[in-house]
Formats: structure tokens, sequence, C-alpha cells
């Protein structure tokens, strides 16, 4: 439903017809619009976040007052580029790792100090890529489940998983 969902958004956008839309578009392309569907826009109220979801980092000056879409669009794209050379190792899964580390932040899938590495990623340490259920276990906030965040994981599966 979701998938038809982002699908319809996009069809209008370029004139394309239904759910395939969104399959004719890069990966990458596809991990955008699956992000920006998801994130919505972010304004003032939703401080430290801006644009499409983006974290503003201690050392960064952004302003949701006023930033604009192209602006969001391109901070949005960086921020999944580095997300994915942070999980190149993974191969073609780095763009689902990135996509989800956009996000849950990078350090709930990798581990910290206080935070152990998920299954997920040892899981695919291990060669293993059966990983839907460890991917769409990522839908909880604040310790519950949520159902919008487990439609939203199941999507961005549906949309980044390479077989």
């Amino acid at each position: 439903m979701a998938v038809c969902s982002v699908s319809a958004r996009i069809s209008r956008r370029e004139g394309m017809d239904g759910q395939a839309a969104i399959y004719r578009l890069p990966l990458f392309e596809r991990a955008v619009c699956c992000t920006k569907y998801f994130e919505g826009w972010h304004s003032e109220k939703h401080h430290p976040y801006v644009g499409w979801g983006h974290k503003i980092l201690p050392d960064e000056r952004y302003s949701a007052r006023t930033m604009t879409k192209r602006q969001a669009d391109v901070l949005l794209r960086k921020d999944l580029r580095k997300f994915c050379a942070m999980f190149r190792q993974f191969g073609k899964d780095s763009l689902l790792l990135a996509t989800l580390a956009y996000n849950v932040g990078p350090y709930r899938l990798l581990g910290s100090k206080t935070i152990p590495k998920s299954t997920l990623i040892k899981k695919l340490e291990a060669g293993d890529r059966n990983i839907y259920h460890e991917y769409i276990a990522f839908c909880s906030y604040k310790g519950k489940r949520h159902a919008m965040l487990l439609t939203r994981r199941k999507v961005e599966f549906a949309l980044l998983y390479i077989p």
C-alpha cells in the first residue's frame, strides 16, 4: 500500500503509470523518494531537524525557516552518500543500510560504547543476507512499536533490497 503511495507521488510528477513508476528509477533515487515521503518536511518546530529529516550537527548552521526544498534535497543526497560510504563494506546492501541509518542513526546499527552492534549487521558480517526480519525490526520509537515505522521499513526493503 505505501509503495503504491510513494509510486503514485512519482507517477504524478513524472507522468508515469502506477506502482511501476518508482521501480523505473535508479536505486539511489528510490531511496531519496522513499525518505522524502516518510520523513516529510521538517519545519522550525522539529528542531534540531531540518528539510527532509537532516539532523543539524554542532558545527552546522542550517535554519528550517530559510531552507529551500532544493537545499534540503542536496543535503539529503549528501547524507545518504555519507551513510553509503559508511556501509560500503556491505556491497549491494550499503544503500539499504544507509537509508535505515538516516532514520535511526548509524550507531544503532554499528553499535557504540553503550549500544551493542545490531543483529542485522552481525548477520551481514557473517555473510547471511536473509535480513528481512532484522531490518523490519527497526520499527520502535521510545520503546514502543509503531505501525508507520513498520510500514516504512517494509517499503524501504521492497524498494531497495537487491536479492
